[in-house]
């Protein structure tokens, strides 16, 4: 019977030489047998009680000999993949880090996947960034791949598997800096307009159209509201609800995350709290009973008997109990695209949007985010109550995480010059 994935390497005797004995499994994948000392003896055991606490403390992996190291570059992201797919996960799910993670790794395997690892130093580093740039890649994405290079390197001496002599030499790259470097810059990002948040409600499906409402205003960020459940809103209070995710971005840092539901985030929710404690508000099943209503409806012919029900016995694949982030921003989206097709004229219509006459670009509204809502709720907060209240509000730490969100209002600093200055 195979040995389960959790159970520790026994100690053994080796019948050819009488050694106690343990086999290991290293960070590639390979066995590993190590000698402990004459068996049954209390210093083998003590050898073995070692190199397990060593194995242990290393992830699970026998590290390699620094003194001769000689792993390639694609051994070295193998393993280290290995470890990051445990590492990066939030909830059972894995984290968006490690799509950078991929992204990142991806030239360094193409320039130098067959390399040793000791021999990739600093000038290769900046060939692999220089491979990002070309690619166009913003300048804030080069450098943050860059860094997830460096820590599998870091990692990779933590294990034993690199030489700290190569993580040194990779500290000497410098970050990219602005005006200074042939990287874009990315745009920052900003408010929506209220009036185009407002064209797309009536395009957006109603469990969509109610986390919007919800979420502009209040602030929050997408993940934490497309997690909301009746369980997880304290309902105490008459005036304001308490609303406590149970997950949230800075969760791991110790930090915790309270939102306030004032009278007109109450109306929105109220008549979707009528379910199970923990289950979600928001749900795609919901969503999908809708828009199938709306096309219903839509009909301009005549529903025949055999289509009043075309549902399959047993469909491939079932909506889910509630919205990924992904998917609540892909509804935006599509909502956006069908309003912009609804305001285009019968010519233009059939055509991509891109091909458009210049009256039908000019009416159509830009795309928008739902992570954009997050920064009108803080510009309105900063403006009428100041910055320390929309850092209370946002959840930040810090007053400078804050300034990010808020917009500076332009128009109160001009009103107060034009008084003053």
């Amino acid at each position: 019977m195979a040995r389960p994935r959790s159970a520790v390497p026994s100690y053994r005797k080796h019948k050819q030489s009488g050694q106690a004995i343990v086999t290991l499994t290293d960070g590639l994948g390979s066995r590993h047998d190590v000698l402990l000392g004459p068996h049954g003896t209390a210093a083998s055991r003590q050898e073995y009680a070692r190199v397990i606490a060593e194995w242990e403390a290393a992830g699970r992996t026998i590290p390699h000999t620094v003194a001769t190291p000689d792993i390639t570059i694609n051994e070295l992201m193998l393993a280290y993949w290995r470890f990051a797919e445990g590492y990066y996960r939030k909830n059972g799910e894995p984290t968006s880090q490690l799509d950078r993670i991929r992204l990142a790794l991806k030239p360094v395997k193409e320039l130098y996947g067959l390399a040793l690892v000791r021999d990739f130093g600093p000038l290769a580093l900046k060939a692999v960034r220089q491979k990002m740039i070309d690619a166009g890649w913003v300048r804030l994405y080069v450098n943050a791949c860059v860094g997830c290079i460096r820590r599998m390197v870091k990692w990779g001496v933590e294990n034993e598997l690199v030489a700290p002599s190569v993580y040194h030499g990779l500290q000497a790259v410098a970050g990219l800096k602005r005006g200074r470097c042939e990287a874009v810059e990315s745009q920052p990002v900003r408010p929506v307009a209220d009036e185009h948040v407002d064209a797309t409600l009536p395009y957006l499906t109603a469990p969509v159209r109610a986390m919007v409402q919800v979420q502009r205003l209040t602030g929050m960020r997408p993940g934490e509201v497309v997690i909301m459940r009746p369980c997880d809103i304290d309902r105490s209070s008459k005036t304001v609800w308490v609303y406590r995710p149970a997950s949230h971005k800075t969760e791991h840092h110790g930090a915790e995350r309270t939102v306030f539901l004032g009278p007109r985030a109450q109306a929105v929710l109220l008549p979707l709290l009528l379910r199970p404690a923990d289950a979600y508000l928001f749900s795609p099943r919901e969503a999908l009973a809708d828009l199938r209503t709306r096309q219903r409806q839509a009909r301009k012919t005549k529903v025949q008997p055999s289509q009043l029900d075309r549902r399959r016995r047993k469909p491939q694949k079932l909506p889910g109990d509630r919205y990924p982030v992904a998917a609540y921003s892909h509804a935006v989206r599509q909502a956006v695209l069908r309003l912009n097709h609804d305001r285009a004229c019968d010519a233009c219509k059939k055509l991509k949007p891109a091909d458009r006459c210049q009256s039908c670009q000019a009416a159509a509204i830009p795309h928008w985010r739902p992570h954009q809502l997050r920064h009108n709720k803080a510009t309105e907060i900063r403006r009428e109550a100041g910055l320390d209240a929309a850092r209370a509000v946002l959840g930040h730490r810090s007053p400078a995480i804050t300034e990010v969100y808020a917009e500076l209002d332009i128009a109160k600093a001009a009103e107060v010059m034009e008084r003053l200055g």
